[in-house]
C-alpha cells in the first residue's frame, strides 16, 4: 500500500484508496488515526474514525431545559405597544 506520512497524518492517492478502500477503512478504525485521500497530490478528503458515544450537534440540548409559562404571547399587553414607539 502506498502511504506517505504527512505531519502525523497518512496520505493516500485516490487510485490506491479506490483499489484498497475496505482495508484502509479497517486500518483507520483499528488504529484510530485519520487518513487523507489526495487527487493529483492535493488533499481532497479526510477519513476519520467514528468515536463511540459521540453526540451529534443537533438535539444535544434536548431534555436539558424546561419551558415555564407562555412563550407565544407578547411580553407586554397589546394596548401598551404605543408606549414603545
Amino acid at each position: 500500500m502506498t502511504m506517505v506520512k504527512s505531519k502525523r497524518l497518512k496520505t493516500i492517492p485516490a487510485g490506491v484508496f479506490k483499489a484498497k478502500c475496505l482495508g484502509i477503512m479497517d486500518e483507520v478504525q483499528a488504529k484510530s488515526q485519520p487518513v487523507i485521500i489526495t487527487k493529483h497530490g492535493k488533499p481532497v478528503v479526510k477519513i476519520v474514525p467514528v468515536t463511540e458515544g459521540h453526540e451529534d450537534i443537533f438535539g444535544f440540548l434536548r431534555g436539558k431545559a424546561t419551558i415555564v409559562g407562555d412563550i407565544v404571547s407578547p411580553v407586554i399587553p397589546e394596548d401598551e405597544w404605543d408606549i414603545l414607539k
